[in-house]
């Protein structure tokens, strides 16, 4: 099944400008995007995408207060939402400060119904993207940090009831299957004395 661009995607949307606000509420709500909050300050647009869980902040650039960058820094160090900036400005160092704090995609204003949605998406698409590594890298850190730990309770193992590599290994294997625990658990058991051969 092929899902529609903005169906059921959330935004919160700060811009402090209000007629601009508006006017890119009524094109995103048209486009079938569902705002969910509107800001007109950076420290607002944090606060409402930590409390809404949108799936993208649209950001503008100047802001008073914190600013676009500021708040999209916040946001993207959480991981809460993808952000899309949007800008009145093209200059290149904005762009590269913006890209530099992890924004995926921006706008320059006056905005254009077929620039928005595709950044939209561009950005959706992309967050997912890096949300899925973080969490692969995480889950690759865990594996090591066990198989390191594991390797620890085997070389205890080895030196105090002199078991082979093999048999090592097979102990804490067999308890926790035995166990209906982790492998990580029982070499931090086997660690600190709780569990011995």
């Amino acid at each position: 099944m092929t899902i529609e661009p903005g169906r059921e995607t959330r935004i919160v949307i700060a811009e402090d400008e209000a007629i601009i606000r508006l006017d890119l509420k009524e094109t995103l709500e048209d486009e079938g995007y569902i705002v969910v909050g509107e800001a007109a300050e950076g420290a607002e647009a944090i606060r409402l995408v930590t409390e809404l869980k949108p799936d993208v902040a649209i950001l503008d650039i100047k802001m008073p207060g914190t600013d676009g960058l500021e708040a999209a820094r916040a946001i993207l160090t959480d991981q809460l939402a993808a952000v899309v900036i949007l800008t009145a400005f093209s200059q290149r160092d904005l762009i590269e400060q913006a890209r530099d704090a992890g924004v995926l995609a921006y706008v320059v204003k006056p905005f254009h119904r077929n620039e928005l949605v595709p950044a939209i998406e561009l950005a959706q698409a992309r967050f997912r993207e890096l949300v899925a590594l973080s969490e692969q890298a995480e889950s690759l850190a865990e594996q090591l940090a066990t198989r390191k730990l594991v390797d620890r309770a085997k070389g205890t193992l080895m030196d105090a009831h002199g078991l082979s590599e093999g048999d090592a290994f097979r102990f804490v294997q067999q308890s926790a299957m035995s166990k209906r625990s982790t492998m990580k658990d029982v070499a931090e058991s086997i660690l600190d004395g709780t569990l011995v051969p």
